[in-house]
């Protein structure tokens, strides 16, 4: 799928997104969307990052209510840094497969039976993974933080290997990893990419890191999803293939304009969307600032465990 230069600007907002601004206003509430968001999403929202960028706003903002249009862990790690604040997910149900492959008990059983382990948890995990970890990290500082552990430390990544091998490889540092991957983005394939390749011949690929390692090395860049706009927005290139969620073009398109986006293909389809991503939707978002539910509630305990490696993660990356 070609997402060709926009002309004309941003379109007009329609009469569902002014009802979300003026209960934004109402409910003295801050609007985090995820760069997977859909485009109408987007437009409304407050800030539009990736899980770094979001998780500093999440922690830094004075509104009362703060929404998270995203998935599940990504609302839970707000709630987590802002227990007194009310925190709303549009569509409850945003899961992540990526999350749900490391279940709490199997970590916790897996460190029992390995101890001496230091844990490092992707922030695409459950609060419950998060208080069993030492430290989490996102795509866009998974090596800054691995390289702030002891070299005398044997590193448990979780709980994505493809993210995880990839930071392994950048360090040169052998780690464990656990079998968890993101199931859209374990769907490019070398061929899938060759062929866009062709039909777009010198444009250049940027790609996520939690892509297989085949896919990863035919990209001329890896990188986090904030990464990403500086890529493009730097390369001489007017056309760019951007191997993850297709949500992401859209912010690309927005900061710039003036370029051609290609979406990375898989092997069955022209785009790559995350399903889990896409069930937040504007009616959603709408009615949870209407009637201020689903609201995200966790045990104290947890929460104060898991806030520890976030906050680690949070001085780690500045």
């Amino acid at each position: 799928m070609v997402f060709a230069p926009r002309v004309g600007g941003e379109a007009p907002l329609t009469a569902l997104q002014e009802e979300i601004l003026e209960l934004k206003k109402q409910r003295n509430a801050v609007i985090l969307a995820h760069n997977y968001q859909i485009d109408p999403i987007q437009q409304v929202a407050d800030f539009v990052g990736d899980s770094l960028g979001l998780a500093y706003k999440a922690e830094a903002t004075d509104a009362d209510v703060i929404v998270f249009c995203g998935v599940h862990f990504m609302a839970e790690t707000a709630k987590i840094v802002n227990p007194s604040k009310t925190v709303l997910l549009p569509e409850l149900n945003a899961g992540c497969s990526l999350s749900d492959s490391c279940p709490p008990e199997k970590l916790k059983a897996y460190q029992d039976a390995n101890p001496g382990l230091y844990t490092v948890a992707y922030i695409n995990c459950s609060a419950g993974v998060k208080a069993l970890s030492d430290v989490i990290c996102t795509s866009g500082n998974a090596v800054k933080i691995a390289e702030r552990i002891p070299a005398d430390r044997q590193i448990l990544f979780v709980p994505d290997q493809n993210l995880g091998n990839w930071v392994s490889k950048q360090l040169d540092r052998p780690m464990q990893l656990w079998p968890g991957s993101c199931y859209a983005h374990v769907l490019f394939s070398v061929r899938a990419i060759e062929k866009v390749k062709m039909a777009f011949p010198g444009a250049p690929v940027v790609a996520h890191p939690e892509c297989v390692e085949a896919v990863r090395d035919m990209a001329d860049e890896v990188c986090s999803t904030e990464k990403m706009v500086g890529f493009c927005r730097s390369h001489p290139s007017d056309t760019i293939i951007v191997v993850t969620e297709t949500g992401m073009i859209h912010r690309l398109q927005r900061e710039i304009p003036e370029k051609t986006f290609v979406a990375g293909p898989t092997d069955n389809c022209a785009c790559n969307d995350c399903r889990y991503m896409k069930m937040n939707t504007v009616e959603k978002l709408r009615n949870c600032l209407r009637d201020m539910t689903p609201k995200i509630t966790m045990d104290e305990g947890v929460r104060q465990q898991a806030y520890a490696p976030i906050k680690r993660m949070l001085e780690w990356s500045k």
